[in-house]
């Protein structure tokens, strides 16, 4: 289970919480046996009694107390229930929360070219599916585990109580080997199946996705039908699979439910020689074996969840291997900057993983303070040579040096949150002054000054309460608060009219003083000053 460690002492950081969960989940089960077993003395009791009387012997019987023990148990069932409901998936939730947020936190440390080796479905998947196969361990395996395990151990002392040490060992033994059979069988029986199940899973959601996303370039192609039909089979395949897991995991459940009820009848058996030498009162006798039956109900969580937990270990391997914290270290090949210079690319060569080089001999240098601009049409690498120079594409070939840097993209990227959230994520300590500042630069200061919640302003999701140009300006925003001597800004004036982005250009002359940009744009009126251009052919 050391895959799993991380991430329990993760959920164990909470202690007061999960013990206050299990205390509610144990009051719960507890009642519900209590509640059975009452009822089963008093049914019982109450029979004998009407014999008693009919036969003309005299008989009395207590209504009142076990009448209230019935009531009593029958509404902290319930009252304990919606406690145990409601605090333990606040729990879960305040889990999950950890959870995702130690996840972010090594995704921010990790290289960025790690983060860049998986497809966005595969992050969907790691982010969503994963993360949920963890934040339950608690509430579905931990905690029932454990309250089986402690409730088997109260019943089994209550037997030796009420009965005999002889039957309390018998009892004992056969519900240890249901409790075996519902938790550690089920896992060796389908640990395999559903290790491999979960990949299988994120591979058929993986291949749903770029359907989905590729739908249009299949329909050109004419692959529409034979690709649904390929991915009908994986699914098939995929449940087919699953099929056999849940078999297995019934019939477990079956079994431990089957030595449930035979510890029952061997209570029964049992206390009928104790009752036959008047060790034991008939209700007593029936209240054991229908206290035994309620633990059904705990029993009957284990064995879905035991036949996850082979899947929980696959979510847990794949976070724990694609989502660990590196410390970069220079490449062999990079050399450091002299002074005064600021970016130093010598006889570099840029290529994604898996297609041919797109350029190769690039040589560039440039001085602390200069702003160069890159032109180039599309597809002849501009892009591809800033994700080089940010460090998200490791070069193929050569050596490269560049001090630390912020990044415009071409792509604008912004979150479903507020103005205020969406600028933080470039320099998180940035005072409202500061904000504002850079909304000013970019023409955005009367636009949201107007808002009546200004830097509060919910921008949608992907920015869609914006136009283009807004959201663009925003993201550009972003990027100027980040404190870093290199700028990198890909495309920085999409989607604005000539005049805003001269007038723009302006603002940024002083505001960018003595620091180092790179810009990369189609054509120079897309560039803001530069004090020399270069240009890329394809």
């Amino acid at each position: 289970m050391r895959e799993l460690r991380p991430w329990l002492r993760l959920i164990f950081r909470r202690p007061g919480r999960l013990l206050t969960g299990g205390v509610l989940l144990f009051a719960t089960l507890l009642c519900g046996i209590a509640l059975l077993a009452v009822s089963g003395w008093f049914i019982t009791e109450t029979a004998l009694t009407g014999i008693l009387l009919a036969a003309g012997t005299a008989a009395a019987i207590n209504l009142y107390v076990p009448g209230g023990a019935i009531r009593f148990f029958a509404v902290a069932r319930t009252v304990f229930r919606y406690l145990e409901r409601v605090y333990n998936h606040d729990t879960v939730l305040r889990l999950l929360t950890d959870i995702r947020v130690a996840l972010f936190t090594r995704l921010a440390s990790a290289h960025r070219r790690l983060r860049n080796e998986l497809t966005g479905a595969q992050w969907l998947s790691r982010l969503t599916s994963d993360v949920d196969a963890l934040d339950t361990l608690y509430l579905r395996l931990i905690a029932p585990a454990a309250m089986a395990a402690l409730s088997t151990a109260l019943v089994v002392a209550l037997t030796a109580v009420l009965s005999d040490y002889t039957t309390a060992a018998g009892v004992g033994l056969i519900l240890l080997g249901a409790l075996a059979i519902a938790t550690l069988a089920v896992y060796i029986r389908t640990r395999a199946l559903a290790f491999h199940q979960s990949d299988r899973q994120e591979s058929l959601r993986t291949a749903v996705i770029e359907h989905i996303d590729g739908f249009a370039e299949l329909t050109a192609a004419g692959r529409t039908g034979k690709h649904a039909a390929w991915l009908m089979r994986q699914a098939h395949r995929v449940t087919t699979a699953q099929a056999r897991i849940d078999t297995r995991v019934g019939w477990h459940l079956a079994g431990a439910q089957l030595l449930i009820n035979l510890a029952a009848v061997f209570a029964l058996w049992a206390g009928l020689g104790l009752l036959q030498s008047n060790a034991v009162s008939g209700p007593v006798l029936v209240l054991l074996p229908i206290a035994l039956l309620g633990l059904g109900e705990v029993f009957a969580m284990l064995p879905e969840a035991f036949g996850k937990l082979g899947a929980t270990k696959a979510s847990a391997v794949r976070l724990n291997r694609d989502c660990v914290p590196v410390v970069d270290t220079d490449p062999p090949d990079t050399v450091d900057c002299p002074e005064g210079i600021a970016v130093m690319a010598r006889d570099l060569a840029v290529r994604h993983p898996g297609h041919v080089v797109v350029f190769t001999h690039f040589d560039l240098r440039v001085s602390a303070g200069e702003r160069i601009g890159i032109i180039g049409h599309s597809g002849s690498g501009k892009s591809s040579l800033a994700d080089t120079l940010a460090g998200l594409l490791p070069p193929a070939h050569g050596a490269l040096s560049i001090r630390p840097l912020a990044y415009l993209t071409q792509t604008t990227v912004l979150f479903e949150d507020t103005l205020r959230a969406n600028l933080l994520l470039g320099e998180p300590d940035a005072s409202d002054s500061q904000l504002w500042r850079v909304l000013e630069l970019v023409e955005l200061g009367d636009r949201f000054a107007s808002e009546p919640r200004q830097l509060d302003t919910w921008l949608g999701s992907g920015g869609s309460r914006l136009s283009g140009g807004e959201a663009r300006r925003v993201a550009l925003a972003r990027v100027l608060l980040k404190e870093a001597p290199v700028l990198i800004l890909d495309e920085p004036f999409t989607g604005l009219d000539t005049g805003t982005r001269e007038r723009i250009s302006k603002r940024l002359d002083g505001f960018l003083a003595g620091r180092t940009v790179i810009s990369l744009a189609h054509g120079p009126d897309a560039l803001p000053g530069t004090d020399r251009v270069m240009y890329l052919t394809a």
